[in-house]
């Protein structure tokens, strides 16, 4: 009995030579029609709005799809609509859990709305982060910027181009969606001076930190108003390591609380003071600022001011995504409260001798 050759296409199944079985080639949407029986605008219609062929026609196209492996192309999509479905979002340290929540809460909010997420980060650089941004603009709808470390200039540049909305940010002409961080701030420091502590060190976060300005102004309000002496203190970045290498500063202040620009600050000054004996919070208190995932895994759990960031990750990508069919309204801010979540790092003051 003579094998097939393998090179002759009579000898190929019929099913092997469609379209997407290969690996190679690519399915088009007058395979689709071809294999179920119906008119390539019916496919058309089928895939780009289901809902406008019957439930049999629908279900018949979608096997043939699927049969096919077929992809919808984006990129083809947009020639037609000038749109391709996606978002993009910058973070300024995609290692920071701080922008987890907003993160998920853009994807989840994307996804209901038939958008696909696409992120990237900026390293707490300016020039990275407009380049990228720029980049991203190119093919994505529009574009969220959470902890934006570019100037004012150029975000409204961008929104020129494409709808921008910014989070943890204020810019003129800009929607944008910031946690409000007065009332957590004013409730922590409350807290401290209700405990005996008159004196507060502040560790501040990245120079361009549009944020960490607003939470020492906060500090200074409410060291104001509780009659507690607040002084800053500059840490080296905002990560465990940062918080660690203030530690000396810290205690050369006098201060016997201290409020952290963010968690990971807090964390690593925690485990730094109390490498070297230094029990929290008998000798000193610790609050840090976000809540973020692991904030309670600490000994003694981290007190801090809460940050709603999924909300803002929710709030910001609502916004953007209003704004392309026109519902966006104006480029106010939208704002969102803090509070403060007490543990086990926060107390009263333990006089020592």
């Amino acid at each position: 009995m003579t094998e097939p050759n393998p090179k002759d296409p009579a000898a190929i199944p019929d099913a092997a030579k469609r379209p997407g079985r290969d690996g190679k080639s690519n399915a088009t949407i007058y395979d689709i029609a071809k294999l179920a029986g119906v008119n390539p605008s019916t496919v058309s219609r089928a895939l780009s709005k289901p809902g406008r062929v019957s439930a049999k026609t629908q279900k018949l196209i979608e096997d043939a799809a699927a049969e096919l492996r077929y992809q919808v192309n984006p990129f083809a999509r947009a020639l037609p609509t000038g749109r391709t479905n996606t978002i993009g979002l910058i973070v300024a340290d995609i290692t920071n859990p701080t922008f987890f929540d907003i993160i998920r809460g853009a994807q989840a909010t994307g996804t209901l709305r038939d958008y696909t997420l696409v992120l990237a980060e900026s390293a707490e650089s300016g020039v990275t982060e407009l380049t990228a941004a720029r980049r991203m603009m190119a093919t994505a709808d529009g574009l969220i910027l959470a902890s934006p470390r570019m100037d004012d200039n150029d975000i409204r540049a961008l929104a020129a181009d494409k709808p921008v909305v910014v989070i943890n940010r204020e810019v003129d002409g800009v929607p944008c969606v910031i946690p409000d961080v007065g009332k957590g701030i004013s409730e922590a420091v409350r807290s401290l001076a209700a405990n005996g502590h008159r004196k507060l060190a502040f560790v501040a976060g990245p120079p361009q930190s549009w944020m960490s300005a607003r939470r020492w102004e906060g500090v200074q309000a409410a060291c104001e108003w509780s009659r507690v002496t607040p002084v800053r203190l500059e840490s080296s970045r905002p990560t465990v390591e940062g918080g660690r290498q203030v530690a000396r500063e810290v205690l050369a202040s006098g201060a016997t609380a201290v409020m952290t620009y963010n968690d990971l600050l807090a964390i690593g000054l925690m485990q730094e003071l109390q490498a070297g004996g230094m029990a929290v919070p008998d000798r000193i208190s610790i609050v840090g600022f976000d809540d973020i995932f692991g904030a309670d895994f600490t000994t003694p759990p981290l007190t801090t001011v809460r940050s709603p960031l999924g909300e803002c990750g929710t709030a910001a990508t609502t916004r953007l995504l209003d704004l392309l069919v026109g519902e966006g309204g104006d480029a106010g801010t939208l704002r969102v409260e803090t509070e403060l979540v007490l543990r086990g790092s926060s107390g009263r003051v333990v006089r020592q001798g």
